[in-house]
């Protein structure tokens, strides 16, 4: 056990400097392999929709991402949004001005969620809130019998996570999150190496995006007049408004984000599991502190987690500080550590380092322009053929990559080891730990079940 305490056990790969060399002869196998990998994931491409008839969509949360994923399924064809919801008038108005220009028609102005769900021909809505926003709207659309596409995480908290995975059994909707590097075509090409025996038998694995935030203004102040704070903060604590935990910062405030790792280290830690076929850890280390930005954010700067899966650990790491990784290239990404190979994989590299002196590395440039669109192509199509099975990652699948970084989480909070048991959905003797699965809702809000 002492060895949790010294992450270079478990990153022996990364405190080393590589320095990539590419022949002409390994330029023609990278161009071969990233064609034959295309080619093998042709299936994921965006399709031609019939546009005799257009999905009926109402998004709510038109804010920054909000519109990106909308913009995506507009790319994609066959769509048309009709409401769009927002408790900021200017991300309302600035939305629904630039989707009548794009789509030829102005979708409907809404403040409150409840009334864009009631919306006559409404079929399905995009959810692109904030987290702590996600399980009322989730649940609420379901209700409705509607399709969703939400941003991940899933919930704010665990058990949010398990009554959405119940509202939508009983709704029996389709039901697609935000994962999308699941699209990723590197992420696939390194699944398809290390299922090949390339890597040998894989003992460790250590995922990290590390990177300098640049931080909002954190003086305390009135929020926008646009903005109704009071519903901007929902069932969360309602803090004193500064822009760095308003819109598009509040990712490294625990109230409303719960942290980097929760927020943007989630990606890596989903398609780990995705990759590797895994269900959840079992048992959860954590520790890391605010080295450089307290006072600043309420969530740790610099985080090491110990994610304990049957088959072999995953280490997390970040620093939101300094240069990250001794080899800046590989600050974002997984490292799969087998005997017979290495394998760091990101959004749109590949790079083998095979065990053996002498031996050289082999780097895959496989780009993936179109990861959003193709997520988001996946939910219409299941959509309009009325199809789960085209789904590629459902509600429940990404509860267990939702919990699993929330259970790290509770981890650092506590201090504590924290044993997750999958069947049950509880941690295992630690009231502590399992007094944080579920936050209190303010005022009137009711929790769902």
């Amino acid at each position: 056990m002492d060895n949790l305490n010294k992450p270079e056990l478990f990153f022996p790969y990364v405190y080393t400097t590589i320095k990539p060399t590419i022949d002409m002869n390994r330029r023609s196998f990278i161009e071969k392999s990233s064609l034959s990998s295309a080619a093998l994931f042709s299936a994921f491409s965006i399709p031609t929709f019939s546009q005799d008839r257009k999905l009926k969509i109402g998004l709510i949360g038109c804010g920054w991402y909000g519109m990106v994923i909308t913009n995506a399924a507009l790319k994609v064809g066959g769509v048309e949004v009709i409401g769009v919801c927002d408790v900021d008038s200017e991300h309302l108005k600035a939305s629904a001005d630039e989707l009548e220009k794009s789509q030829g028609s102005r979708p409907k102005e809404f403040k409150a969620y409840q009334d864009l769900l009631d919306q006559k021909g409404l079929e399905a809505v995009f959810i692109g809130t904030p987290p702590h926003w996600h399980a009322l709207q989730f649940i609420a659309a379901c209700e409705k019998g509607l399709d969703i596409y939400c941003e991940k995480p899933l919930a704010y908290d665990v058990k949010e996570g398990m009554a959405m995975i119940h509202a939508a059994e009983k709704a029996g909707n389709i039901v697609q999150i935000g994962f999308q590097r699941r699209q990723s075509l590197a992420f696939r090409k390194a699944k398809e190496l290390i299922e090949a025996g390339k890597a040998g038998k894989i003992h460790q694995i250590g995922a990290q995006i590390n990177y300098n935030p640049v931080l909002s203004d954190h003086t305390k102040q009135a929020p926008p007049a646009s903005l109704d704070w009071e519903q901007w903060c929902g069932p969360a604590p309602k803090l004193e408004y500064s822009p760095s935990i308003g819109h598009k910062a509040w990712r490294l405030e625990r109230a409303y984000g719960n942290g980097h790792l929760v927020d943007w280290g989630i990606h890596n830690i989903d398609i780990t599991r995705k990759i590797m076929g895994f269900g959840m850890p079992s048992k959860f280390q954590s520790f890391g502190g605010l080295n450089e930005l307290a006072g600043k954010i309420t969530t740790p700067d610099t985080l090491n987690a110990t994610m304990f899966f049957d088959d072999c650990p995953v280490v997390w790491q970040h620093r939101l500080w300094g240069t990250g990784d001794l080899n800046t290239q590989f600050n974002n990404g997984v490292f799969f550590y087998g005997n017979d190979a290495t394998i760091f994989a990101a959004d749109s590299k590949v790079v083998i380092m095979p065990n053996g002196k002498g031996k050289e590395q082999e780097v895959l440039d496989i780009p993936t322009e179109l990861m959003q669109e193709n997520h988001l192509a996946d939910f219409l199509n299941a959509v309009k053929a009325k199809n789960k099975t085209l789904i590629s990652c459902t509600v429940e699948d990404a509860f267990q990559s939702t919990a699993t970084v929330q259970l790290a989480m509770i981890a650092y909070y506590t201090g504590t080891e924290v044993k997750w048991d999958f069947n049950s959905k509880k941690i295992l003797d630690n009231a502590d730990a399992s007094n944080l699965l579920a936050r209190q809702y303010r005022g009137d809000y009711k929790r769902p079940v």
